[in-house]
């Protein structure tokens, strides 16, 4: 019966614990016989040692490919001004010729989809719907919309406490 073990690193571990244990208790277990063959104890700790040190290159290995991407991709952000300016200018130059821009393994820009009659018809309707619901209005008629200031309260006789300013006053 086999254990699956979690990932690499569980593994790597637990290989080095059966290591120790088997230095440890060599002298008790001198030979085990595992599916019907005679292994000395030296025999399967050294293959067990093969095994964790296949594992930290496995890991080392990782870790600079890690290293590497995060390289690559720091490269990739510091040119990616010039290489976007590059693709550009190549348009620039050259257009929609499909077979010039075949050789740089590019292809023309697609132009707006065709749209009949009735997509156009909907279009704006939905338009005209959204502005409707959102209140909003273009430059010229926020201009026409012209506010009225309230006609200023009557003064009140110097004596005389309003409400309002006999609740300040406490």
């Amino acid at each position: 019966m086999t254990t699956k073990m979690a990932n690499r690193n569980t593994q790597q571990a637990s290989e080095q614990k059966w290591i120790v244990g088997l230095q440890k208790h060599e002298q008790t277990l001198p030979s085990l016989t595992i599916g019907g063959t005679l292994y000395k104890t030296a025999d399967i700790v050294s293959m067990l040692q093969t095994l964790v040190n296949s594992a930290q290159t496995v890991i080392s290995s990782r870790a600079t490919w890690q290293a590497n991407i995060v390289a690559d991709e720091a490269v990739r952000a510091k040119n990616k001004a010039v290489l976007s300016g590059l693709r550009q200018s190549l348009f620039m130059a050259f257009g929609n010729s499909v077979d010039v821009l075949a050789d740089f393994g590019m292809t023309p820009r697609k132009g707006p989809a065709a749209r009949t009659p009735e997509e156009k018809a909907a279009i704006t309707a939905k338009a005209a719907a959204t502005r409707a619901a959102r209140h909003t209005m273009g430059k010229k008629q926020k201009a026409q919309i012209k506010g009225s200031a309230a006609p200023p309260a009557p003064a009140v006789a110097s004596g005389a406490v309003t409400p309002q300013a006999g609740a300040q006053a406490k």
